[in-house]
């Protein structure tokens, strides 16, 4: 059946894929969050405190001293050279692992990345295999494409690769897409023995592993995780500046070494925007030329983690026992589980009206899934806010709970 949309004295009929999209929670929840009034633990957002604004003021200027014309002109659909070439610098130095310029396509963030994946691989009725929660935006991006959608249980080592297997023995997966570092919205990382059973579950079938790495390099503590690129080639990875250096650049990667998927990604990109921006590509690529750009994140993941303990130490403090979360060993999330009878969504609109915000826990799940869950930002929010926040979230719960 076909969607219409009634505006004034004009009729506009919208395509059937459009019905099975849904609205993300967060931008349902964006006209509230206007109020100045609310702490909002809400949004993904890094910290803007953080933006590294004067560095990047003069690879502006030098993009545009440097090479003017090159920087203003149309560019290759992959991505400006010495960009790529700095990506997979990266991939060889930080996980000793083999990425070729070639294997890299520059996108608009990787949220990009997505929609081409589901272009090129997903037909109505495919079966695309997720974590269970997984990150709200990967859900509405692969909807357009009518996918059957297939949720793998997570456990505190990562992905259930018994479910996996399970899931594989009944159907092939066309897809499995995943977020092994920091996962949003659990924050939990999957250890290096899950990852290596994740590659053999997959291994012999068609199924394409994707591995979303948005918070990789924001690491508190503990050791870099080895990415799933260094089990196997069947492998696409997503990578974003979005954390690193900043969101508005909407500037993404993916790495791709299978060459007729790269050729069919490459061609749904160029038919989608011919190319991302060649003047932040240039910018980006002087910002990291010429700074020390290894220092600043790690500044980010200091701040991060003060951040973050004021949140544990705010939630320890103020809300009962019966509540429980994770501790993440870095990204931007703290995951939090009440009492199996509380509803999240019905605890929200207490704590707005108590001035702050959160993302219920079941926009996570693509059926609706866990009901007491909420996912928490500490990332943009000052210490002396989260304490005030996570106190306005325990009224709430107080109110909720009388």
């Amino acid at each position: 059946m076909s969607v219409w949309y009634y505006h004034s004295h004009m009729t506009h009929r919208l395509s059937q894929r459009m019905s099975a999209v849904p609205s993300s929670f967060l931008r349902e929840i964006f006209t509230v969050l206007k109020d100045e009034r609310i702490i909002s633990f809400a949004g993904g957002l890094p910290n803007p405190s953080l933006f590294p604004t004067q560095a990047f003021k003069r690879a502006a200027d030098a993009a545009l001293s440097e090479a003017p014309q090159q920087a203003l002109q149309y560019g290759a659909t992959e991505g400006v050279p010495e960009l790529r070439e700095i990506i997979a610098h990266s991939y060889a130095r930080k996980d000793g692992i083999d990425v070729h310029p070639d294997h890299i396509l520059i996108t608009n963030g990787s949220q990009q990345g997505l929609d081409l994946l589901g272009k090129v691989l997903v037909n109505e009725g495919d079966r695309v295999g997720v974590e269970n929660p997984t990150y709200l935006a990967a859900l509405q991006a692969l909807s357009l494409y009518k996918p059957s959608v297939i949720e793998i249980p997570l456990t505190p080592e990562g992905l259930d690769t018994d479910a996996l297997s399970a899931a594989q023995n009944a159907a092939p997966l066309t897809m499995l897409y995943t977020i092994p570092n920091f996962q949003n919205p659990s924050g939990l990382t999957y250890s290096n023995e899950t990852r290596e059973r994740v590659v053999a579950a997959l291994n012999g079938s068609h199924t394409l592993l994707v591995e979303d790495d948005p918070y990789g390099e924001i690491r508190f503590i503990g050791e870099r995780r080895t990415p799933f690129l260094a089990y196997t080639d069947e492998v696409v990875m997503l990578g974003s500046f979005s954390k690193i250096v900043a969101p508005g650049l909407r500037l993404g990667w993916m790495v791709v070494k299978d060459a007729e998927l790269y050729a069919a990604l490459h061609t749904a990109k160029q038919a989608a925007d011919l190319h991302t921006s060649t003047l932040t590509q240039h910018i980006v690529y002087r910002y990291y030329r010429d700074n020390d750009t290894d220092a600043h994140v790690r500044a980010i993941a200091h701040a991060y983690k003060q951040q973050k303990d004021t949140m544990l130490a705010a939630l320890k403090e103020h809300l009962p026992d019966d509540v429980s979360y994770t501790d993440p060993e870095g990204g931007m999330f703290i995951w939090a589980t009440f009492p199996e009878a509380v509803r999240t969504a019905e605890l929200f609109p207490l704590a707005i009206a108590e001035g702050v915000a959160f993302v219920p826990g079941e926009s996570f799940y693509s059926t609706g899934g866990v009901t007491n869950t909420l996912r928490l930002n500490f990332t943009n929010s000052s210490p002396e806010q989260i304490t005030e926040g996570v106190t306005r979230l325990a009224r709430a719960y107080t109110r909720y709970c009388a």
